[in-house]
């Protein structure tokens, strides 16, 4: 193994700079490959031309499985990690040893134009879905590229945007999911993002680099940046980034600036060496011949893991499922209408850079053919901003007059959301919301199929349809995957990763969305998605957590019990009622103690667990809640905080949902917060030995040793709850630097006597 004092200080140099747009540079003097890094996240876009041009579409052939706005809608990260195996396994065949993914941004807002790529509005919830993403790719000697870091939440002006946030909101909601997967997983590399965070750009934050990320967290793999995202190579290195990409060919310029003293030579050694150890990380699945992939096991996977990240919203009357079994026995007796030119011409994944070629498309047509169901097909409308015309329409309107049911694929064409520009609304195309009242009004048995890759407005136009299957955009397997649900071949189990709001303007990051003058402030703080909703008790269409079956369960039994000072485990059974078998998410909410000092949302995720059960059986179903599960960061202490006080712990299936609400006690972490002058009156007189003092102080007041406190006078006391001691001259004068004084030194002595 090369070692980096084996190097020349330009071939260190060249180490931390791509040798074109998909390659590291190799020092071939000493048999250091250059190897190949590609685009994920859902499967693998490696282009087909190695040039240093980006071709987006022409690339190999590769399994395209769903999107993370669907996969994490199937809260299942065993799944996830499944289908990371198998895009590891088109890696090694492919020759690439880092494929660029997942991304774990938090969907701050639904008119986000990269949702569709990104997991959650959650952090628990990306973390322990994602991480599986890592783990399974990596079990194969793949790397991956945990992106995009950090608190790139838009694609307005990403490229220089600065993103200014709380530490309290970064710590809470923007880095979790990336601490998470780094503590869990050690994914090889990290892609750090475009935007400034704070007024530092992504590249050059040594801060978020260096002192986050190696110090706090231990990250042991590399970062690199995303593709153009280095300003100044110089600062960059400093800071902690390994690479740079695609590459500046400025090497001769870094080796001068190792000479001069701007970079200090041991900075350069580490990030080479990390480099170093990337490469011989994949050395061993990169001199892998001859491994081929099996196409039809990961067409599967991905048929697999599209069934369960479709969301069934509503089912009126119990119209599905359709039938059960396969072919003709599904089909038999039932007259479906297919309705929306997206069942022929699906939209099954995201626009950009995770565009991927697929080994192979099914739509829904193509499902239903295979399957032998009776149906006909009206295209009902076209897919680009063309008027409807009465052609299209009437067609429409006759299969669906002719039909026992009609199922109506609607949704967002990839015109109106993809990588590099935000949506500016939630509606829906108005020429597909017109068709379907029309279709509704000559025949009320409607499945709406929506394909979209965020939330979108669901009212009015919800009560057109009995039925609504959300399926985001599912991948490649994506139309069998929805004929399997409808027909009831599959039982729908997927449940929302984000809120639908009624409406974008209740969405609280619109305040400040998409900012101005290049800059965006998070004013909402830590009040994202349904922390804000449901503490502000603020009506959404469909909640966090949502989703229905065609199974009915009871949960019973619940029971919470502290496991330590900071921590507690959950139990519960699920019961299947119904004669279907299927699976059940229990979603484990916390509720902050009363004795929290800082205002915190009614109640957050903190565990889940989706279990599978047979019809009319019980499993016994037990969560684990760590320290962090109770914890809120403190910006006075610099720290994780959990207080000592009574917790809510909610047992739910949606953050709207709760079954059972249990109370439990904590003792607390054993951090103690010192008392000094800047501390309030307040603070004291909560304190153990503060309160002491303050007593002793009262008492002296009262026998003339020191100011009395007018305890009478209500307006007083109130102002000073909130007054530091040093302030104490503002009522008292002079006096009041005696007061300050005697607090101090007597609580100092109270202490002391502990």
């Amino acid at each position: 193994m090369v070692n980096v004092h084996d190097l020349t200080v330009e071939e260190k140099a060249s180490l931390t700079s791509g040798g074109d747009a998909w390659h590291f540079q190799p020092v071939e003097r000493l048999g250091v490959p250059g190897y190949m890094l590609t685009d994920g996240p859902h499967g693998l876009r490696k282009e087909k031309s190695e040039t240093a041009a980006l071709d987006m579409k022409n690339t190999v052939p590769a399994t395209c499985f769903p999107p993370a706005a669907g996969m994490s809608s199937s809260w299942n990260p065993d799944l996830v990690r499944e289908v990371g195996v198998a895009m590891g396994e088109e890696c090694i065949q492919e020759d690439v040893a880092v494929i660029l993914g997942p991304g774990v941004n938090i969907k701050r807002n639904p008119l986000g134009g990269r949702s569709f790529e990104y997991w959650s509005e959650d952090p628990f919830l990306a973390g322990h879905e994602a991480v599986g993403i890592v783990e399974g790719v990596q079990s194969q000697g793949i790397g991956t590229s945990l992106k995009h870091f950090a608190a790139n939440n838009q694609e307005t002006d990403r490229l220089r945007i600065d993103a200014r946030i709380s530490e309290r909101a970064l710590r809470e909601i923007y880095l979790p999911a990336f601490e998470h997967i780094v503590k869990t997983a050690q994914p090889w590399t990290i892609m750090c993002a475009y935007n400034q965070l704070n007024g530092v750009f992504g590249s050059e934050n040594r801060w978020l680099l260096t002192d986050v990320l190696r110090g706090e967290w231990g990250f042991e793999g590399i970062v690199m940046s995303d593709w153009g995202a280095v300003h100044d190579r110089a600062a960059s290195l400093n800071a902690g980034l390994n690479l740079e990409m695609p590459p500046s060919y400025t090497d001769d310029e870094i080796v001068v600036a190792v000479k001069d003293g701007r970079i200090p030579e041991e900075q350069l050694d580490r990030m080479a060496q990390g480099m170093l150890d990337l490469v011989e990380k994949a050395r061993e699945a990169m001199e892998r011949e001859g491994f081929v992939f099996d196409k039809d096991v990961h067409h599967r996977i991905a048929r697999r893991a599209a069934q369960e990240s479709i969301v069934m919203l509503k089912n009126e009357d119990g119209l599905l499922p359709l039938g059960a079994g396969d072919g003709a026995e599904a089909a038999e007796g039932v007259r479906v209408a297919v309705i929306g030119e997206f069942a022929r011409t699906p939209r099954y994944q995201g626009g950009g850079s995770s565009h991927i070629n697929p080994t192979k498309m099914t739509s829904l047509l193509d499902a239903l053919e295979e399957r032998g169901a009776d149906f006909t097909f009206a295209p009902g409308f076209t897919l680009d901003r063309s008027e409807q015309t009465d052609e299209l329409t009437a067609e429409a309107l006759a299969a669906a007059r002719a039909a026992d049911v009609v199922v109506f694929a609607m949704g967002l064409p990839e015109e109106e959301e993809s990588e590099g520009f935000d949506r500016t609304h939630l509606d829906m195309p108005a020429k597909q919301l017109e068709l379907l009242a029309a279709v509704s009004e000559v025949n009320p048995n409607v499945v709406a199929v929506l394909s979209n890759g965020s939330a979108v407005q669901m009212n009015p136009w919800q009560e057109n349809a009995k039925a609504i299957l959300e399926t985001w955009l599912l991948g490649q397997a994506g139309g069998s995957a929805v004929a399997d649900i409808l027909f009831g071949d599959a039982n729908p189990s997927g449940k929302l990763a984000q809120s639908f709001p009624l409406d974008i303007k209740d969405d609280p990051s619109m305040v400040n969305w998409p900012g101005g003058d290049r800059v965006v402030d998070y004013g909402e703080g830590i009040f994202v998605g349904y922390r804000y909703y449901d503490t502000f008790d603020v009506d959404v269409a469909y909640p966090f957590g949502y989703g229905l079956s065609y199974s009915t369960f009871t949960v019973s039994d619940v029971a919470v019990e502290a496991t330590g000072a900071t921590s507690a485990r959950v139990s519960a059974t699920v019961t299947n009622t119904s004669a279907v078998d299927g699976a059940e998410v229990i979603q484990v909410y916390v509720n902050p103690a009363d004795t929290t000092p800082v205002q915190r949302p009614v109640h957050e995720l903190k565990g889940f667990q989706k279990v599978f059960v047979k019809a009319g059986e019980s499993v016994r179903v037990s969560i684990d809640l760590d320290d962090r599960a109770f914890a809120y960061w403190s910006e006075k202490d610099g720290g994780w905080r959990v207080v000592a006080g009574e917790y809510g712990v909610e047992v739910a299936t949606s953050s709207r949902d709760i079954v059972s609400r249990e109370t439990m006690s904590l003792a607390g972490d054993d951090f103690y917060a010192e008392l000094n002058e800047w501390s309030n009156y307040g603070e004291f007189k909560a304190d153990t030995w503060g309160a002491l003092a303050v007593q002793h102080m009262l008492e002296k007041g009262a026998t003339g040793e020191l100011p009395a406190i007018p305890e009478d006078n209500l307006g007083v006391q109130l102002f000073m709850e909130t007054m530091p001691i040093n302030s104490m001259p503002v009522l008292f004068g002079k006096e009041g630097r005696r007061l300050t004084q005697f607090l101090l030194e007597d609580y100092a002595a109270e202490r002391a006597k502990a």
